[in-house]
């Protein structure tokens, strides 16, 4: 049996011995715990027989006594192995789940966007959350099994045989039942725990798509289709568990019968053996006892293998995970090089995602030097973001380079690279916590007086003042206590704060009203002087003022210069001007 479930999945047991290697210690005090248990479980059934035949039946008061008194030491060690049995099997079992999601996060902060809609985002929080919870109620188990089953089988196997071969015989004749009903519950439940799972991914996923989603739906009356999704989802789900436990509860009842008929048998077998005086009934009593836990603990490490499958289903899920390697990894690791002054290169470059087989940028080259802006517009799907993401290689090129300081990105360490990197992105992310904390995020030992400058240049201060608790001022999950254009300042502030050699604005000025857009450009001329600005834009206002305007059409640079150049040459940018410019100030062009 254990052979046939290791070679359905022999992945869970190697994934739990990995951190069970972790807790020796209390693996051993897990096993000393064990023996106390099966010392009381086993032992007063036997104290008990010789108290029946060889004290009660002889009138021996003083040997009742004897054993009397043995079993209450028995007893007290027997209750003290089991505290410590259940402390180590809880204090293992957590542990190791608390291991396992925390290299689960710390391997998926690794994960580069095409890891990411690999797995599906709702999927690798079911792996983190679910999974690993199958694997500690799984552990949990098999601790408080593995060792005392296998130790209370046998013993209880060489009991009865001292006390009776004949009625050993009957027990024997009941096992393979019991062990082949597991192996086929076993595989039945395997493909069960497997879409289990995946449905819970499919709830976990519509669920959060619904939440981040509430304001949709309702504009477009579509609470009811929303229900049927999700119950329809929920209905797979729940069908698949009820198959589950319907199977799980199919096990005990089948024991009990089994044990009972065992019973009979052997209560049919022994009335007939202590007639003819070859069976005591201290014998008779201590091996019902022996019986029980024979059976018994079979039961308990039927269950184990009854798990096992969702357990293994689980591992594999949480090994895939592990087990995946970003495509974005650190290569050579060269030291940062020291330059006078900073730059940025596209050598060539082209690219295409790793699930597609036509280039999103082709053959891009320009330049970026210390103190110059740099603007970049185009239509949508032109590939103005996607060129900015190579930057701090959130994708890697597929042809060509990215120089920074004149060094590949990629020859970068990761970290070193992104400190180099104020990333203003394109939705503005704030997490849950105070204004000043998220701040901080790019530099966590930030002062008032740096904090209150930059809040001040991203003319994020007067509305920061204007909250009871200022910078200590909680933003809410999601941000919904600030407003878009506000998100997008305080997004300014923390890439401020870090004080980067080049900053990246992905389309990050959309939310602000003219005014606080050119307000905002003009403090940021003179706080970034010896940067490179690096500015994606939808709004000509925001570009028409940088150094050098790069216009990209379909994965192409079509045009590159400066705005009233552009304005002359490029009909694509002159058509985009057009659109959002009056005829007086194209012609002041």
């Amino acid at each position: 049996m254990i052979y046939v479930l290791y070679e359905k999945g022999g992945l869970a047991m190697l994934l739990i011995w990995k951190y069970l290697k972790k807790y020796k210690k209390l693996l051993i005090l897990n096993m000393i715990s064990v023996f106390g248990f099966a010392l009381v479980e086993l032992g007063l059934p036997t104290i008990i027989a010789n108290m029946i035949d060889y004290g009660v039946s002889t009138h021996n008061q003083s040997y009742l006594y004897s054993m009397w008194f043995l079993s209450i030491v028995i007893s007290i060690l027997g209750v003290g192995g089991t505290i410590l049995l259940g402390f180590c099997c809880a204090k293992i079992s957590t542990s190791i789940t608390r291991d396992i999601r925390n290299e689960i996060f710390t391997k998926v902060q690794t994960f580069s966007p095409y890891e990411f809609n690999q797995f599906g985002i709702s999927s690798l929080i079911t792996r983190t959350n679910n999974d690993a919870f199958q694997i500690q109620m799984f552990i949990n188990v098999i601790l408080r099994t593995a060792l005392l089953t296998p130790v209370m089988v046998i013993i209880s196997f060489v009991m009865t045989l001292r006390t009776s071969l004949d009625l050993s015989l009957i027990i024997a004749a009941t096992l393979p039942i019991i062990v082949l009903g597991v192996i086929i519950v076993a595989k039945v439940s395997e493909p069960l725990s497997q879409k289990q799972q995946s449905s819970l991914d499919r709830l976990n996923r519509i669920t959060r798509e619904n939440l981040s989603g509430l304001k949709v739906i309702r504009a477009f009356n579509n609470d009811d289709y929303e229900q049927e999704r999700f119950n329809e989802t929920n209905n797979q789900f729940t069908s698949y568990t009820k198959k589950i436990f319907k199977l799980m509860t199919l096990t005990q009842p089948t024991f009990y019968l089994m044990m009972n008929i065992a019973t009979l048998l052997i209560f049919y077998v022994a009335s007939t053996m202590i007639n003819v005086g070859t069976l005591q009934v201290g014998k008779l009593v201590a091996f019902q006892d022996y019986l029980f836990h024979a059976m018994f603990s079979m039961m308990l490490f039927c269950s184990v293998f009854i798990m096992y499958p969702r357990a293994a289903v689980s591992a594999k899920r949480i090994q895939e995970v592990l087990n995946t390697n970003s495509h974005i990894h650190d290569d050579k690791n060269l030291d940062n090089p020291q330059v006078e002054h900073h730059s940025l290169v596209f050598n060539h470059v082209t690219f295409v995602y790793p699930d597609s087989e036509e280039a999103v940028l082709k053959d891009i080259s320009f330049e970026a030097h210390e103190g110059e802006t740099v603007a970049f517009i185009g239509s949508t799907g032109s590939g103005k973001s996607t060129l900015i993401n190579l930057i701090p290689r959130f994708y890697d090129v597929s042809c060509g380079e990215v120089l920074v300081d004149g060094m590949n990105v990629k020859d970068y360490q990761m970290n070193v690279l992104r400190d180099k990197i104020g990333f203003i992105p394109q939705k503005a992310m704030l997490f849950t916590g105070t204004i000043a904390e998220n701040m901080k995020y790019g530099k966590e030992d930030a002062t008032l007086e740096e904090l209150e400058h930059a809040a001040k240049v991203s003319q994020s201060y007067d509305f920061i003042c204007e909250k009871p608790l200022g910078f200590d001022e909680v933003i809410t999950e999601s941000a919904t206590n600030v407003s878009g254009g506000q998100r997008q300042r305080l997004s300014i502030a923390r890439a401020l704060i870090k004080k980067p050699e080049i900053y990246i604005f992905d389309d990050s000025f959309s939310a602000l009203d003219f005014k606080t857009d050119a307000t905002l450009r003009k403090a940021l001329k003179q706080e970034t002087k010896t940067s490179i600005v690096l500015i994606v834009a939808q709004r000509i206002s925001t570009i028409m003022d940088a150094d050098k305007i790069i216009v990209l059409d379909e994965g192409k640079v079509v045009g590159q210069g400066k705005h009233h150049e552009l304005l002359k040459d490029c009909p694509i940018y002159h058509e985009i001007a057009a659109s959002q410019l009056s005829e007086e100030e194209l012609a002041y062009e």
